[in-house]
């Protein structure tokens, strides 16, 4: 785990709010139709969605959203035309005790 990629990636204040987004998506934005629960990827939201929620351009968006994958901060899911995001809650985790270990 590169902390100081992580760092980087949470530097950007829309990254910051997109994470904190996705940890309650419910709350957050609206029911993902397209995403049944038998697709087994629960708690996923679609670019489109998070552009909207943003109001940024679907490039701008799914560039953040690839260097957060990168980062291991999400995960990705391809479902027809749609590609859906998640919290990666593991690799979370392992940075908070990372972190605290650190300072």
């Amino acid at each position: 785990m590169d902390i100081l990629c992580i760092l980087k990636v949470l530097s950007n204040s829309t990254r910051l709010q997109i994470l904190e987004w996705l940890k309650n998506p419910e709350e957050h934005f609206p029911s993902q139709v397209h995403l049944p629960k038998e697709y087994g990827f629960e708690g996923g939201v679609c670019v489109g969605t998070i552009c909207t929620k943003t109001g940024l351009a679907q490039s701008v968006i799914s560039g953040y959203l690839v260097k957060m994958q990168e980062a291991g901060l999400l995960e990705s899911k391809r479902l027809g035309q749609h590609t859906c995001y998640r919290r990666n809650e593991k690799n979370i985790e392992a940075f908070k005790h990372l972190i605290q270990r650190e300072l």
